[in-house]
């Protein structure tokens, strides 16, 4: 009984491929397993080779299954192996040890320049505009002791790719300063927010001048014109300044010339500096000014409401200047959104109230204390007067008088009032930023451009989120070493590159043939994630009898949406 149930077995097999045919198309015709094999050789003695390993690993980290790396192997224990990665191929062939050799040979060859490689073949072949990119940062938490070099070799070895990243602590994102970290940078474009650029950096990494130098390193390792528009706000700001920008305006950009735009967003307020600026003197920039400097503060608020020019966009206004700092001419953009606006004045308004009802308890309290000396009264009405922002005390008296004792005594007198001149001031610069650029010739950059170009910033943000959701298998790291660590957000901004490459050409193509695709409210859509369409795909399997191999759970409109994937996706779905 037993023997016949084994041959049975051995006649009928059914192994889970789901989502993962359309991942594993993608990874085809992108041809990232022949360009990892181009690049490392194929060694006729592994039964598994580099490229296919990357692209088992791309097929795990896009599983949404929530399994860290030490689970590899038992991911793929129900999968189809041999259909999505080659004949004879088995799950044990991906076991720890086999990923671990893939790894340091990852690591040694070089992650950015293996990433820039991959990356710049796809661009090529698909035509993705570059026009704008945006380069941004995020932490990733990691558990364990990390064997790092020492502290005082740091410094030297932050822009080194010859040594492993540091493992610590460092401003943490994920508001776990009790974890060490590490940095993730990014540079993807906003066609598709296709991931063009890749850097592991250590989690204490703070320098002020590391994206510039970033920025230097990119442009000298692409082969188009790029203007640079970065970002000077520190993190806790970035989200309560910027408004979403919609990508409907894509085409409008892409009629206006050739020229490509790298949009930053660091993670210290430090970018726009005199000497970033001179790092940057060679690139055609647009920077977000910290008004922190002084100049910046006299800027913002120059201008009255009524003085700023209305912009094309909607809600904006401006004013433009031309200046000179850090020995750089350059023009600056006074810009006011009427939604931020609206939302500084409240704040401020609060602001002002907290004040008032706090003050006029201490200045009560001051009124009933008795002083020996005026001198000591007026310390004291000298140090709360110190303490006020928007308010001041007015008609105040020092009044000599007797107390219980007949002793002569002094208490003040005063009324709190606001201090009008600086509430305007404060209220004429809610809602106000500046954007600086060394594009000095407007008709090359128009204002609207300027400010435009500005808000496309949701791009790596997009990104950082689908790399730390929970169900992305390296939310929290456990690979125990620096350089595989490294390796690993390599990997993981691999699965980010395959995932977006994806929902951009499923999006194209329902564009070009004018049709749609439910969404998850049963609604038509042209825009769909690919997150969803994965979604959709659950429970398809592969059945295979007597050798011969079966789809099953191929409905009809899982068959509609393969149509507009490419027919490297269709053939795992045995429909081409």
């Amino acid at each position: 009984m037993l023997e016949n149930m084994n041959d049975q077995k051995k006649e009928l097999e059914s192994k889970n491929v789901d989502h993962l045919g359309i991942i594993a198309g993608i990874i085809d015709e992108a041809g990232i397993v022949e360009k990892i094999n181009e690049i490392f050789s194929i060694d006729t003695r592994e039964k598994v080779n580099t490229g296919v390993v990357v692209k088992a690993i791309i097929l795990n980290g896009l599983g949404f299954v929530s399994r860290p790396l030490y689970l590899f192997s038992q991911f793929f224990e129900d999968k189809a192996v041999e259909h999505l990665l080659g004949v004879e191929i088995k799950a044990s062939d991906l076991n720890d040890d086999k990923i671990g050799r893939v790894m340091d040979k990852l690591s040694k060859y070089g992650l950015t320049e293996l990433f820039l490689i991959i990356a710049l073949e796809v661009v090529k072949k698909y035509g993705i505009e570059t026009k704008y990119s945006h380069l941004d940062s995020t932490s990733l938490h990691l558990h364990g002791e990390y064997k790092n070099c020492p502290v005082a070799l740091e410094k030297e070895l932050e822009m080194s790719r010859e040594n492993p990243i540091i493992i610590t602590h460092g401003y943490s994102r994920d508001h776990r300063p009790d974890l060490k970290q590490c940095i993730l940078d990014l540079i993807v474009s906003s066609d598709g927010d296709i991931p063009l650029f890749f850097r592991g950096a250590s989690g204490n990494e703070s320098d002020k001048a590391i994206f510039a130098h970033i920025l230097v390193e990119y442009s000298k390792q692409i082969d188009f014109e790029s203007i640079m528009v970065a970002d000077a706000l520190s993190p806790k700001n970035e989200r309560n300044l910027h408004t979403s920008s919609t990508r409907d305006d894509n085409t409008d950009q892409q009629k206006q010339g050739s020229a490509h735009f790298l949009r930053v967003r660091p993670r210290d307020s430090a970018l726009y500096s005199e000497s970033n600026l001179q790092l940057m003197s060679n690139m055609k920039w647009i920077s977000r000014v910290p008004l922190s400097i002084k100049k910046a503060k006299n800027f913002i608020k120059a201008f009255t409401s009524e003085e700023l020019k209305a912009s094309e966009i909607k809600g904006y206004s401006y004013q433009e200047e031309q200046v000179s700092y850090g020995g750089i001419e350059q023009r600056w953009l006074l810009v006011e959104s009427s939604e931020r606006k609206e939302a500084d004045l409240k704040k401020l308004n609060q602001k002002i109230q907290e004040e008032l009802l706090k003050t006029s308890k201490q200045v009560a309290r001051l009124e009933q204390e008795e002083f020996e000396q005026q001198s000591l009264a007026e310390l004291k009405i000298k140090e709360l007067a110190a303490k006020l922002k928007y308010h001041e005390i007015s008609d105040l008296e020092i009044i000599e008088t007797l107390n219980k004792g007949k002793k002569a005594v002094y208490r003040v007198r005063g009324k709190l009032i606001e201090n009008q001149e600086l509430i305007t001031q404060q209220q004429n610069s809610c809602g106000r930023f500046i954007l600086a650029t060394n594009i000095l010739d407007t008709t090359k950059l128009e204002p609207r451009e300027i400010l435009r170009i500005y808000k496309e910033q949701q791009s790596t943000e997009r990104g950082f989120r689908f790399i730390k959701d929970p169900l992305f298998f390296a939310d929290s790291l456990f690979v125990k070493n620096p350089e595989r660590v490294e390796t690993m957000m390599m990997l993981m901004s691999l699965c980010l590159f395959v995932y977006n490459l994806g929902q951009r050409q499923l999006r194209m193509s329902l564009k070009h043939q004018k049709a749609k695709v439910k969404n998850q409210l049963n609604q038509p859509t042209e825009s769909p994630t690919l997150r969803w369409i994965f979604q959709c795909f659950q429970g398809i399997h592969l059945l295979i009898i007597q050798g011969f191999k079966q789809i099953l759970n191929l409905t009809e409109s899982r068959y509609y949406i393969l149509q507009f994937l490419p027919t490297t996706c269709q053939k795992y779905y045995l429909l081409s």
